[in-house]
């Protein structure tokens, strides 16, 4: 597990101008952290990654609503379960694919409250920063899957969304599992193309269901017709490369 722990003086460069120097030497942190990232995450394989509340436990609906679409995309598509890496939802879906024989990684993140890895992620990296770990969780991803969960899951299903609609990602398919929480979601959304705020296209690729069959199939059909999933490069041994 990574011992890293948060630098206090972390929050200072959210209040405005600093001292040049510690711009700099905080660009060059960002800078290594993507290199860390790009380096960990490489090889991982094409990816679905999966988002939702740390705070569920095993047992609980979601929890094994998790754990099940984690089996279906290991074993249905073969792609690779992409979490944040850490408990509840996250856990959960990585466990679902560790137990069913698929590919299992965890992209964690550096918390005041130290958020450890589950232990069903093959292979791991740890983030300081939200803004890079939320790249890196799309970079690697061909489709989302947002479960329930509370402000870090809607950032990350908004984030997406935004980035669809401007065009910056196309034809990335987003299935929102859990009818019954996100109803009051879902009506909002509705009430938002009704107003002009949104264009009714921009839902064209978000799926709300309850139904894993219903979520591979309409992951599958985006990935089929938008994506050519190329094999990765072998690591190289001279970059100290691990798969």
């Amino acid at each position: 597990m990574d011992k890293r722990i948060i630098d206090p003086n972390e929050s200072v460069w959210l209040n405005g101008p600093n001292e040049r120097r510690f711009e700099l030497v905080f660009a060059l942190k960002v800078f290594w952290e993507f290199i860390r990232g790009f380096r960990a995450l490489h090889f991982i394989g094409p990816s679905v990654t999966v988002f939702g509340s740390a705070r569920f436990k095993e047992g609980h609906r979601y929890y094994e609503a998790a754990r099940e679409m984690g089996r279906h995309i290991a074993t249905e598509t073969g792609f690779t379960v992409l979490t944040g890496g850490g408990p509840g939802i996250m856990e959960a879906a990585n466990r679902g694919a560790h137990e069913a024989g698929g590919r299992s990684i965890g992209c964690n993140i550096v918390l005041p409250h130290e958020q450890a890895e589950n232990p069903y992620v093959d292979k791991f990296v740890t983030i300081r920063y939200f803004f890079v770990r939320k790249v890196l969780l799309v970079k690697y991803s061909f489709a989302f899957v947002i479960f329930p969960g509370g402000f870090g899951t809607m950032d990350e299903l908004f984030e997406t969304l935004t980035l669809i609609q401007t065009g910056k990602i196309h034809n990335f398919p987003v299935v929102v599992m859990g009818s019954e929480f996100f109803q009051p979601l879902k009506d909002y959304i509705k009430f938002m193309a009704e107003q002009g705020t949104i264009s009714p296209t921009d839902l064209d690729l978000l799926l709300f269901t309850d139904d894993p069959n219903e979520a591979i199939a309409h992951i599958r059909h985006y990935i089929s017709s938008n994506y050519k999933v190329q094999k990765r490069k072998r690591p190289s041994w001279w970059l100290f490369e691990k798969a």
